[in-house]
C-alpha cells in the first residue's frame, strides 16, 4: 500500500491554518490541477484528487483533530469518500460552495447545446461479520435514488408540451455574476444549465424531472475488506443531465466487532485463557479459528502474556489474497477457590520453593477457644 502524504503538505499549509486558509489553499490546488485544465495528465489528476481528500479531512473539525493526534491511522474506520475512484465533476459538486459551479456547471457543448453532466454518486452502508470478511460475501442491497420521472421522461415539462428558451439565461445555460475584478460564470439556476424550460411543469415531479425510485442490486464484497472501505458499483448512481452518464454507488463496509477476535490488519488477536498448571507443565489446547479449530502446544513454563502464532490462519489480504496469522496471547488464570486437596498440594509445592505464603485458615471455634483459654 502506497504511503500517503501529509495533508498539510499537500495543501502547503501550516498546522495552525484556520478554516478560511484551508479553503483558499484547496481552491488554489484544485484549480491548478483540474483535469479540464490538464487534459490527459494523469499526474495532475492524481494531485487534484489528493487535494480533495486532504480538504475533506482538514475542513472537518472532528476528522482534523483525530488526524492531528494520530495521523492517517486515526482516520481508519471513519466515513469518507474514495476520491481516487471519483470523477472530477463529482468532486467539484461536493464542494460547490468553493467553486461556484465552475468546470461542469452547465457549460455549452461543442455543438452549441447544453453540456452533458455526470450524475451524482450515492453512498450506502452495509454491515458485515468477521466471517464475511474472511470468505467474501454477496449481498442484495436496496437503496433509493432519484431517477428519470416516468411521466415526463426526465424533461420536467408537462407531457405534450414543447420546451422554450430559458428567459433567465436566454438559452445559453449560463449566467455571469460579478466577483470583484473577476466575472464568475455559473450554471443558470432557472434551467439548471439546460438552456430551455417548460411553461407547464410535470405534475408528477413538479418540474424537477426526477422522482425517488427504489432499487435492488446484488453486490459482491471481496474477502479481506476493511471497516470503512467502500466497493464502487459503476453506473448505479443518479442519471446525468443533458445525456451525461450516471454516477456510481459506493457501498461502505462496516465490520461488526467479533466476540473473541480483535483485528490487526490481516492478523487476528486472540486472548487464550489457560490454567497455571497448563502454563507450568505445558499442554495441548484447541484454538478456535474462523474456519474451525487448530491444536496449539503450550510449552512448559509459559508466562502470562506470552504469544503464539498460527501461521496463515488470519484474514486474507484484500489485494494479494495472502492470509495473515492468528496471534494467541496466553492469559493465565488463577483459581479463586481451591479444594482442600488442591490447597494441600500447593502448600507442599510452596515449601519446595521456600516461599512464604499465608498461614492456613483456622475454624471460627478454634479461634474462640484460644481467646477464652488465653
Amino acid at each position: 500500500m502506497a504511503t500517503k502524504r501529509d495533508y498539510y503538505e499537500i495543501l502547503n499549509l501550516d498546522r495552525s491554518a484556520n478554516t478560511d486558509a484551508i479553503k483558499r489553499a484547496y481552491r488554489k490546488m484544485a484549480m491548478k490541477y483540474h483535469p479540464d485544465r490538464n487534459p490527459d495528465d494523469h499526474e495532475a489528476e492524481e494531485k487534484f484528487k489528493e487535494a480533495a481528500e486532504a480538504y475533506e479531512v482538514l475542513s472537518n473539525s472532528d476528522k482534523r483533530q483525530r488526524y492531528d493526534q494520530f495521523g492517517h491511522d486515526g482516520l481508519r474506520g471513519t466515513s469518507g469518500h474514495d476520491f481516487s475512484h471519483m470523477d472530477a465533476g463529482d468532486i467539484f459538486s461536493m464542494f460547490d460552495d468553493i467553486f461556484g459551479g465552475m468546470f461542469g456547471g452547465g457549460g455549452r457543448g461543442r455543438g452549441g447545446g447544453a453540456r452533458a453532466r455526470r450524475g451524482a454518486s450515492l453512498e450506502t452502508v452495509i454491515d458485515l461479520e468477521l466471517a464475511d470478511v474472511n470468505n467474501g460475501v454477496e449481498r442484495d442491497i436496496e437503496f433509493t435514488r432519484l431517477d428519470h420521472c416516468p411521466e415526463c421522461g426526465g424533461t420536467g415539462g408537462k407531457p405534450g408540451t414543447e420546451p422554450v428558451s430559458c428567459v433567465t439565461c436566454g438559452g445559453v445555460g449560463q449566467v455571469a455574476r460579478s466577483g470583484g475584478i473577476f466575472q464568475m460564470v455559473t450554471a443558470c439556476p432557472a434551467c439548471q444549465g439546460a438552456g430551455k424550460s417548460y411553461s407547464e411543469k410535470c405534475g408528477e415531479c413538479t418540474g424537477s424531472g426526477r422522482t425517488p425510485k427504489s432499487r435492488l442490486i446484488n453486490v459482491k464484497i471481496p474477502p479481506g475488506i476493511h471497516d470503512g472501505q467502500a466497493v464502487r458499483i459503476p453506473g448505479e448512481g443518479e442519471p446525468g443531465d443533458n445525456g451525461g452518464p450516471r454516477g456510481d454507488l459506493h457501498v461502505v463496509v462496516r465490520v461488526k466487532q467479533h466476540k473473541i477476535f480483535r483485528r490487526n490488519d490481516d492478523d487476528l488477536i486472540l486472548e487464550m485463557h489457560i490454567s497455571f498448571t497448563q502454563a507450568s507443565l505445558g499442554a495441548t489446547v484447541e484454538v478456535p479459528t474462523l474456519d474451525g479449530s487448530e491444536e496449539l502446544t503450550i510449552k512448559p513454563g509459559t508466562q502470562h502474556g506470552t504469544t503464539f502464532k498460527l501461521s496463515g490462519k488470519g484474514l486474507p489480504n484484500l489485494r494479494s489474497g495472502r492470509r495473515g496469522n492468528i496471534i494467541v496471547v496466553a492469559i493465565i488464570e488463577i483459581p479463586k477457590k481451591l479444594s482442600s486437596r488442591q490447597e494441600e498440594l500447593l502448600r507442599e509445592f510452596a515449601d519446595t520453593e521456600d516461599h512464604d505464603v499465608m498461614p492456613e485458615s483456622r475454624g471460627f471455634w478454634d479461634k474462640i477457644k484460644e481467646y477464652i483459654t488465653g
